[in-house]
């Protein structure tokens, strides 16, 4: 009985590795592995375009909420730059991924998190095609700014090249209400832009000297990225966002459109048939 038991359990074993193998190749839809990573992307057999989302602020790395509550509908409102350069990393790896969609909805975020993607996009050696659709503003922009071609909607918001550390001061109102604030630091400068104490003309004047040189560095990695003057792109980096007609005109994106026109241009530079794979 023992044997028999035995003997059906392997031949259903059998049938169901047969079946596993016969269902890859035969659906349309099967799926390609990629190189294994942390943040390995499961593709359909055939994508030759990977698509990148790039949505809301930009930061180094995110802390997974612990509950699904905790983000918007269960959906993220922040992106890491760890994880975005961790997928271009891979998709520069992976041959069957002929170009890159960067797919952007974002007004910034911080700094070196917006600096590490525009790098991995750079790097890349693989066409890049940056779509702007609500906006791309401040580090968003950024990024998009270093891709080989950049679409927008007339209506999207594009640009905001500029540098912002302002903050809400609460010492006026925590007088008011009998609060306190001591000082407790080892270094003059050391509890500078607490909210709940004024800001010294000092430590203004030192928060302005890199907001200064932050401004400098974005106006010139700008320039670079879209073969602009450095003085083109001075008389754009007033912190603004324009429209995507405008943003055409001054050199900030090359075409009205969105991520359908991207595809075209795609299948038309790389004579293929664009397969998108979504990251």
């Amino acid at each position: 009985m023992k044997e028999k038991i035995k003997k059906i359990l392997k031949i259903i074993f059998l049938v169901a590795i047969v079946l596993t193998i016969a269902a890859y190749w035969l659906d349309p839809y099967n799926y390609y592995f990629g190189e294994y990573s942390e943040y390995s992307v499961i593709c359909t057999k055939g994508s030759n375009v990977a698509v990148i989302n790039i949505h809301g602020d930009i930061a180094t790395y995110l802390i997974e909420p612990s509950y699904p509550e905790e983000s918007h509908f269960g959906f993220s409102s922040s992106v890491s730059s760890e994880k975005i350069v961790a997928y271009i990393d891979e998709i520069e790896r992976n041959e069957n991924i002929k170009a890159v969609i960067l797919k952007i909805d974002s007004y910034g975020g911080f700094p070196v998190a917006s600096e590490e993607i525009m790098n991995a996009v750079k790097r890349t050696t693989k066409p890049t095609v940056a779509v702007i659709r609500e906006g791309a503003a401040s580090g968003a922009y950024l990024i998009a700014s270093a891709a080989d071609k950049i679409y927008a909607s007339e209506m999207s918001d594009v640009g905001s090249i500029g540098i912002t550390m302002s903050y809400l001061d609460y010492s006026q109102q925590n007088r008011q209400e009998g609060i306190i604030y001591q000082q407790l630091s080892s270094g003059k400068f050391k509890d500078s832009g607490d909210p709940d104490k004024e800001l010294t003309d000092e430590e203004k004047e030192l928060f302005m000297r890199d907001i200064e040189i932050l401004h400098e560095v974005f106006v010139r990695k700008v320039a670079e990225n879209r073969g602009l003057t450095i003085e083109e792109v001075k008389k754009l980096a007033d912190g603004s966002t324009m429209l995507g007609k405008a943003a055409k005109e001054k050199g900030l994106i090359d075409e009205i459109g969105d991520i359908y026109d991207a595809q075209d241009w795609l299948g038309k530079e790389l004579n293929i048939r664009p397969e998108i794979c979504v990251y």
